[in-house]
């Protein structure tokens, strides 16, 4: 999965969190605080858990259970042992400096494990503007001071999983190292981090580039010095380390060294050519610098690479790979020593995407390996651990491959690797998806299986591209960058899974009908396949929807109002529209390819559109559009806007540039007049939610700059007032993609991120609570059980329930008992209670009512030992059931 996600504006110009305090970031000498009213306001992320690639993983070596984690483009977490939790660090990332979210390098401090290092910046071409920065924490990251740089750093560039690229002296804790990209060289921080200067006499910059013909600058740039390792063995308490070792983007020099505390350098005699090292890791104990090499930079590259072993004492080299290059089919990045037993090395091929990916380990200094899973008779693997993924379901993918794919995947992009260096039993590793880890490694050794499991929980790290949250059913329905998007019928869980049939790479848009909330629909990208895909039940189950001819991407779509027809704007081709689900589509005339497109939410003939300062208007049904005479909007395409629902023609419009008209204008009119909301400098996203106590207007949410304050901001009023509800500690870099209310819980609203998932506030005076009726089912029923995936000591299956009586359900629960002793992990659709082996499943608020002869399906997963046989026997209430 190439994670390559940029900000939707800067593609216009280019061409958990957990309850408590947050931290916070320390404001520039020239900043002064703006007084706005602030709402008290709670902020927690809808869990999915992951999401994200997470490129390193650094524990701190003098203090036990202090660990951190960094995203390319989501910001840094600390590790929470009581909880086995991550907590967010960088959530006070404002908008002006929404490039400080990608993190390329931390460092722990080790002399005193209260200082923390973050250097920060997201890419180093002309998408980000601004310069990268590095962060200095005294406090666990619970606040920061800034160092900003001269240069820019990449935290979502190529070569992100290479590191460290930022170290802290081992014995003098006030000097660090920063390795810079983009040919910047090596520089060096002698007051703990608040100044830095380029080390002028490092001889070697870098000189590899991923794609030398990439204009953008992206796939181009220098990759720079890509990691710093100190030998703490060559020197003393207080006292500068003698010899650093530093990694360089060159594939014939790719390993320097200095025996003089950073005075002089020189290329390290003898070391192996052609190859790129991505991570260095020094055993001072036994002597010995342990090398990881491949032909490319990574995350997503790597067709060939080597380990090595480089003895400090004796200028010997070693080749311990693993396996013989010619063998290789993919580079080698994630390294980690056993500090508890140095001895103990392990490697990541991370590059493998087929079948797997692998973990190399060697208990002997690299002498031999042995290796996480290999082949019996092929196709057949024999593995030595065991996954449990029932905390995140989804990482299944719901796929079924054939052999030797398995699923879960051990995973893909595994740069991040790291042995507890208080804990020879522990150990973590970053995917592309999620962080997994085992607390029983050490089995390893003994032939016995270990068990890896997703420790992510509190790490969101998800792109956001739309929000919606219907009248009824599901709470929220969210579409996201790399892994699709997901149902949440209940915000404070990790839904099952996310959208398939099909599974989009990326969804890019989605809409219900606002009549008529069973009805969804959702476009997205995907190499092979198509590009839109509907639901009758409320985005619980999709069916795929045909293409029109030229479609190469998702775009943006609409629904109407009653779910009879859809208008869709897809990449590729012009705007089209279609009656029924999308069978067969016509295109529309009268606006232009590339417009956004949305409906009116009463009228189900009416759909909108805009495109390069010019609004449109379809009266019948999407097939002809007419251009508005409202002038003075937006001119650029950086626009969002929505129709207020219940109220025909009320529309309003939320966008533009700096250079420009920039902010929020209403139309009461269907779009032919628009008047500009005078109270707002800027606005980016406009969204609705349920009416404040004794209002008859639906409250108004945006992301937005009003009163020379950037925040997330509400009115109850129709925007004649505003009030902040986040505050300088809440901010989480861009959200600019998204925002809506929820029409059910007065206050709630839902936030899109661009790398720190959907968060969602809720205010002190919210005035309402989410329905959760008491069913009280009676009549004849049919049940359809069915197991739909399984794995080891893992398994998912689906529930049909029929009412096969006479009179309405107004509520149900379905009771069954597990023949083997099987247990739920998690339920969608439906709560659900055990004991024992007795369950009970019922109802949810949007799904209580089930007419004679209608159906109502529920999922869920669960965990299996010996057998897994399927119940027998169910009832509701006191009714037993036919099962088939």
């Amino acid at each position: 999965m190439r994670r390559t996600r940029i900000l939707t504006a800067v593609l216009a110009l280019a061409a958990g969190l957990l309850a408590g305090t947050p931290p916070a970031l320390a404001a520039e000498p020239d900043e002064s605080p703006v007084s706005i009213a602030a709402d008290t306001y709670t902020w927690k992320n809808a869990r999915i858990d992951g999401g994200g690639f997470v490129p390193g993983i650094v524990f701190n070596r003098t203090e036990k259970n202090l660990a951190y984690a960094r995203t390319d483009i989501g910001g840094a977490y600390r590790w929470v042992e009581s909880s086995k939790t991550w907590t967010p660090l960088l959530d006070s990332v404002g908008w002006d400096d929404w490039g400080h979210t990608g993190v390329v390098s931390l460092a722990s401090d080790s002399v005193d494990p209260d200082k923390v290092y973050a250097a920060v910046g997201t890419y180093t071409n002309s998408w980000d503007p601004g310069n990268g920065a590095v962060l200095r924490s005294a406090d666990r990251g619970a606040s920061w001071q800034k160092a900003n740089l001269p240069f820019k750093l990449g935290g979502n560039m190529p070569g992100r999983g290479m590191g460290e690229r930022l170290a802290v002296d081992p014995n003098r804790n006030s000097v660090l190292y920063l390795g810079a990209p983009s040919g910047k060289g090596l520089w060096r921080s002698t007051d703990s981090g608040a100044s830095w200067a380029q080390v002028a006499n490092f001889p070697n910059v870098g000189n590899y580039v991923q794609d030398p013909s990439d204009t953008s600058g992206y796939a181009s740039d220098n990759q720079g010095i890509v990691w710093v390792t100190f030998d703490e063995s060559t020197g003393t308490s207080g006292n500068a380390t003698r010899t650093i070792y530093v990694g360089v983007a060159d594939k014939d020099n790719a390993v320097y060294r200095s025996t003089d505390a950073g005075a002089t350098w020189s290329r390290v005699a003898g070391q192996p050519t052609g190859h790129l090292a991505h991570k260095g890791v020094l055993d001072a104990e036994n002597g010995y610098l342990y090398l990881s090499y491949s032909d490319k930079g990574g995350p997503y590259d790597g067709g060939k690479g080597q380990l090595w072993r480089y003895a400090t004492a004796t200028g010997a080299w070693t080749d311990i790979s693993p396996v013989a290059e010619a063998d290789t089919y993919y580079g080698f990045s994630g390294l980690t020593v056993d500090r508890q037993d140095p001895g103990t090395v392990m490697a990541t091929a991370y590059s493998s995407w087929w079948p797997d990916t692998q973990l190399f380990r060697s208990t002997d200094s690299g002498a031999t390996w042995t290796k996480a899973w290999d082949y019996t008779s092929y196709p057949n693997r024999a593995n030595r651990y065991t996954m449990d993924v029932s905390s995140s379901p989804w990482l299944t993918w719901n796929a079924n491959p054939a052999p030797p794919e398995q699923t879960p995947k051990l995973g893909w992009m595994t740069e991040a690797l790291e042995i507890d260096p208080f804990n020879s039993s522990r150990m973590m590793y970053g995917t592309g998806a999620t962080i997994y880890g085992t607390e029983n490694l050490t089995n390893w050794d003994s032939d016995t299986r270990f068990t890896i499991k997703p420790m992510v929980q509190g790490l969101e790290e998800t792109a956001v591209n739309d929000l919606a949250s219907p009248p009824s059913g599901a709470p929220l329905l969210s579409a996201l960058g790399d892994i699709g998007g997901f149902r949440h019928t209940d915000l404070t869980k990790v839904p099952a899974m996310m959208y398939t049939q099909p599974n989009f790479t990326s969804t890019t848009s989605l809409d219900f009908a606002e009549s008529n909330p069973s009805t969804v629909v959702r476009v997205g990208n995907l190499d092979s396949g198509p590009h839109i895909a509907f639901s009758t039940d409320n985005g619980a189950n999709w069916f795929a929807g045909a293409d029109p001819s030229g479609v190469s991407g998702g775009g943006t779509v609409a629904a109407a109002a009653d779910g009879s027809r859809f208008v869709w704007s897809p990449q590729g081709a012009g705007v089209h529209h279609t009656t029924g689900f999308g069978t067969s589509w016509s295109a529309s005339s009268g606006i232009p390819p590339g417009a956004i497109v949305e409906s009116d939410r009463v009228d189900p003939k009416v759909f909108y559109g805009f495109k390069s300062g010019k609004f449109y208007v379809s009266t019948d049904g999407g097939a002809t559009f007419t251009a508005s005479a409202a002038t003075g909007l937006p001119s650029g395409d950086s626009v969002r806007f929505k129709a207020l629902p219940g109220a025909k023609g009320d529309v309003w419009l939320a966008g533009g540039a700096s250079d420009g008209a920039y902010g929020l204008w209403h139309s009461t009119d269907g779009g032919t007049s628009f008047t500009k909301l005078s109270n707002v400098e800027q606005a980016d996203t406009i969204g609705f939610g349920k009416a404040a106590p004794g209002a008859s207007y639906q409250t108004l949410y945006t992301s937005a700059k009003i009163g020379g304050v950037r925040g997330i901001f509400r009115s109850t009023d129709q925007g004649a007032t505003w009030t902040r509800i986040n505050d300088d500690a809440h901010q989480w870099g861009w959200t600019g993609a998204a925002i809506t209310g929820d029409p059910r819980v007065y206050g709630r609203v839902y936030v899109a991120t661009n790398g720190r998932g959907v968060i969602y506030g809720d205010s002190s005076d919210s005035g309402g609570t989410d329905p959760d009726p008491d069913p009280t089912p009676t009549g004849a029923c049919a049940v359809t059980y069915q197991v739909t995936n399984q794995w080891q000591g893992g398994f998912q299956a689906d529930v049909q329930l029929t009412n096969t009586g006479t009179s309405a359900w107004s509520g149900w629960n379905l009771a069954w008992s597990f023949p083997d002793g099987q247990t739920i992990s998690q339920m969608w659709n439906a709560e659900h209670t055990q004991s024992g082996s007795s369950v009970t499943a019922k109802n949810v608020g949007w799904n209580a009512n089930v007419a004679p002869g209608s159906s109502v399906s529920f999922g869920f997963t669960g965990n299996w030992t010996g057998t897994n046989s399927e119940p027998t026997a169910f009832k509701v209430g006191d009714r037993s059931c036919t099962v088939s």
